[in-house]
């Protein structure tokens, strides 16, 4: 079954409106050449701007984070339809630096994609194992649970459409990935479980990224791999070229 790689930047805390703007600017008339989603992922404050400046154009905005309620008395926040207003696509969560500086935990990961779905929003589900649990074996175990966990009560129609992303938590930032062939093992262990969750259709159709210093020169080795359909991509996502190059990657990878 053919799935539509899917590039997600996702720029973390950087940029201001300006810069935004300036890097929309670059990428919104780019003509892809082969089958690719384009997705920017960028801070609140900014999102306005990039739907304004890519509105009309082949790249989608997507946040990093949202509460799972829909209003209240909960400061600082951003709610599932002021996303929507804002002409959202996507949605990032679960992502570690949230599990890890934000006390994101695995139910609030589900109650999140929940509250995605039901605001037309599609949710880019992070999981991914420390360093920790990696060196004892616990890999598997640890993402088959964040998997299990975060589409708990999901219909199969919401699971086809959502997208994983892999991203073991020691590679993120750190200038080391996971090898093409270990990255397969994870992502295609992780799609064997969607298939547990719900069924072999629901699996094959899910879209499973891989994430963690990910970059123009390493990315084409990741595409070439069955299971792995697009990257969740920091800091080389920043620089409108260097994304667009990861774009290409995909292109030259499948």
């Amino acid at each position: 079954m053919n799935r539509t790689p899917i590039i997600a930047g996702n720029w973390k805390m950087y940029k201001t409106v300006g810069e935004a703007r300036e890097f929309a600017g670059v990428i919104r008339n780019h003509k892809l050449e082969g089958a690719v989603e384009m997705v920017v992922c960028a801070p609140f404050t900014a999102l306005s701007a990039l739907a304004e400046e890519l509105k009309g154009s082949d790249v989608k905005v997507g946040a990093q984070n949202m509460h799972y309620e829909a209003s209240g008395a909960y400061t600082g926040e951003i709610s599932p339809g002021m996303l929507t207003d804002l002409g959202m696509s996507y949605v990032i969560i679960g992502h570690s630096e949230r599990r890890e500086y934000f006390a994101e935990t695995d139910e609030t990961v589900n109650k999140k994609a929940k509250a995605a779905f039901a605001n037309g929003l599609l949710p880019i589900v992070c999981v991914g194992e420390n360093l920790e649990q990696r060196e004892s074996g616990q890999t598997k175990e640890n993402v088959r649970e964040q998997v299990i966990r975060a589409v708990e009560g999901l219909s199969s129609e919401q699971a086809k459409q959502l997208v994983i992303a892999y991203e073991p938590i020691w590679a993120i930032g750190t200038g080391k990935s996971s090898s093409a062939e270990d990255a397969q093992d994870v992502i295609g262990f992780i799609r064997s479980t969607v298939e547990d969750a719900f069924d072999s259709q629901v699996a094959m159709q899910v879209r499973i990224q891989y994430g963690g210093s990910v970059n123009p020169q390493n990315i084409a080795s990741y595409m070439g791999q069955p299971d792995i359909d697009g990257a969740l991509v920091g800091g080389a996502s920043l620089a409108a070229d260097s994304y667009l190059q990861l774009v290409q990657g995909v292109v030259g990878g499948k």
